[in-house]
């Protein structure tokens, strides 16, 4: 394995352009459950359909209080960057990654200090108001729930909702056409930690133009045939070792 960080450190310091595309993996190792998979929580622990965004509009009250009950199972307290997320922002800050674009919700890559993020499917940190878009932090309304004094409502009226992506809920079009726009214009793409299975996202590798490509994923995804890399191994071993190879040669 060795030799190929080495390759692809030698691809990002001549990149004019990277990116990075992170999933589900990145945030397991940092003790947040995946929602899908063999120990996923989607299923016998929590019923998708409870956040859907139809029952959000019908039942707020109830959809409130399933979402608590999501937000500290999936966010616990002590929960923070890993060694993965530390290593792309490292990345980042020496030059060679240009962005991060991820699926996850959790808000880790802000933490570890990533600031070109596009977070594809929202955060789960803030909560947003379906009327006038007014944005708070997401403790503030979970406070009022846990109280008894939700659904959070905004001063116009509106009720806030979590600021994610919920089931029967588009994705943003511009944070998805900002992902093509960077996946499209770079010259190496690290896929780290997702499976690429979830649309649209899936489908951002095949935008790249004869991009490098890397995939770090326990698991096989549908790319893993054609990636120029492959990287069966963990997240937080891997991309560390990357950044310090191409921090110590850069």
């Amino acid at each position: 394995m060795d030799d190929r960080i080495a390759d692809l450190a030698d691809d990002l310091r001549a990149a004019d352009a990277a990116v990075a595309l992170t999933g589900a993996g990145l945030s397991t190792a940092s003790g947040i459950p995946s929602f899908r998979g063999e120990d996923g929580i989607w299923g016998e622990e929590f019923d998708p359909q409870s956040f859907h965004l139809r029952r959000f509009r019908r039942d707020p009250g109830g959809f409130w209080e399933d979402r608590l009950r999501l937000q500290e199972r999936m966010l616990p307290d002590d929960v923070a960057p890993n060694a993965a997320h530390d290593a792309l922002f490292q990345l980042e800050r020496e030059g060679p990654l240009t962005a991060v674009i991820t699926q996850n919700t959790d808000g880790l890559h802000a933490e570890a200090g990533s600031e070109r993020l596009i977070e594809l499917h929202g955060n789960a940190r803030r909560v947003v108001c379906e009327d006038c878009g007014t944005q708070r932090d997401a403790e503030w309304a979970f406070g009022l729930v846990d109280d008894g004094d939700g659904p959070p409502t905004c001063e116009c009226g509106g009720i806030y909702k979590p600021d994610v992506v919920l089931f029967g809920e588009d994705l943003a079009p511009s944070a998805l056409s900002t992902a093509r726009e960077l996946v499209a214009d770079s010259d190496v793409l690290i896929v780290a930690g997702s499976s690429l299975q979830v649309q649209p996202a899936a489908s951002l590798p095949t935008r790249r133009d004869g991009a490098a490509l890397a995939v770090v994923n326990y698991d096989l995804t549908p790319f893993t045939a054609s990636a120029d890399y492959d990287f069966r191994a963990d997240v937080t071993e891997v991309l560390p070792a990357l950044a310090d190879a191409v921090c110590r040669e850069g």
